[in-house]
């Protein structure tokens, strides 16, 4: 299927405080990303750190974020596991609490073959009729969808397309021309929005844009207007503070940076820690020199 997403879906962190999840702050971030103009968010996606969340707490923040959202843009809830029977369970658990689609990563860690990969997107979309977004970040997995097993999967009815997070633009560039027309390509890896929305990718899933979501939903309507210039003078500005957010793994600069804009993000939980004092000041001065007001 095509035409299901379209422009911006920030790929949200998740605010906790002593408590567990900070619900009155995520209500603000919400908030925050619809006044912007987004067009979706992902919730429990990798930057909402669902594998350090209980399934309580999952069923829980997916629950929220679709009732405060209200329809007014889409909800995505990250479903994916190594597990196809956990996989199965948490899409359609979010299919019952009303999202609007399913961001799947690959199973990670078995490192499964490309027929095992088809398999499993074939078994979680036919668990669910909601659109399933296949998710290909191999430096986490240790699992890459070829282009030739993405040609395969994008037959399937309700596959969306597929976030595309390899950072091999030869494969991003040899997928697109497989799936075209079949289902979307989306920029899943923030340094590489402009060339993959200029090879026909329909969206973005964005980890900058929790900090800066007016300029990336800029970047892409500059794209759909073939306006080169500014796209280019947009993603000119941005790549500091995307170099920037990956300063350490995702998610902990973003996390860091909401927190610098005023929002009571909180700290990662463990295994992952809080942003070094260094890189923390690489963080404060990208932030600065793009424009942000930051309250350190």
């Amino acid at each position: 299927m095509t035409g299901f997403l379209k422009g911006v879906a920030t790929a949200m962190i998740t605010p906790f405080d002593e408590k567990g999840i900070n619900f009155n702050e995520l209500e603000k971030i919400i908030e925050y990303q619809i006044a912007s103009g987004v067009d979706a968010i992902v919730v429990a996606g990798t930057t909402g750190e669902p594998a350090t969340m209980t399934e309580e707490e999952d069923g829980i923040l997916i629950d929220y974020t679709v009732k405060a959202v209200r329809g007014r843009i889409k909800v995505i809830a990250g479903a994916g596991s190594n597990c196809t029977r956990s996989a199965i369970d948490y899409s359609v658990r979010a299919e019952k609490l009303g999202a609007d689609g399913i961001l799947a990563v690959t199973p990670y860690y078995n490192k499964c073959t490309q027929r095992g990969i088809y398999e499993y997107y074939k078994t979680i979309c036919n668990a669910v009729k909601i659109p399933v977004i296949c998710y290909n970040v191999p430096p986490r997995t240790g699992v890459n969808i070829l282009p030739e097993t993405m040609e395969k999967i994008a037959e399937i009815p309700n596959v969306a397309g597929i976030k595309e997070a390899s950072g091999n633009m030869t494969q991003v560039l040899e997928t697109a021309r497989r799936i075209r027309g079949k289902c979307d390509l989306y920029s899943g890896e923030d340094a590489l929005n402009l060339p993959i929305l200029c090879a026909g990718g329909t969206a973005v899933i964005s980890v900058v844009s929790n900090l800066a979501p007016q300029a990336v939903k800029e970047l892409t309507l500059a794209i759909e207007k073939s306006d080169l210039k500014t796209a280019n003078e947009l993603s000119d500005k941005l790549l500091p503070l995307i170099k920037a957010c990956f300063v350490e793994v995702n998610p902990i600069p973003v996390k860091e940076g909401m927190n610098l804009l005023g929002f009571k993000a909180g700290a990662p939980r463990a295994p992952l820690t809080q942003l070094e004092d260094a890189n923390r000041e690489v963080l404060i001065k990208a932030m600065k020199d793009f424009g942000l007001k930051v309250k350190a």
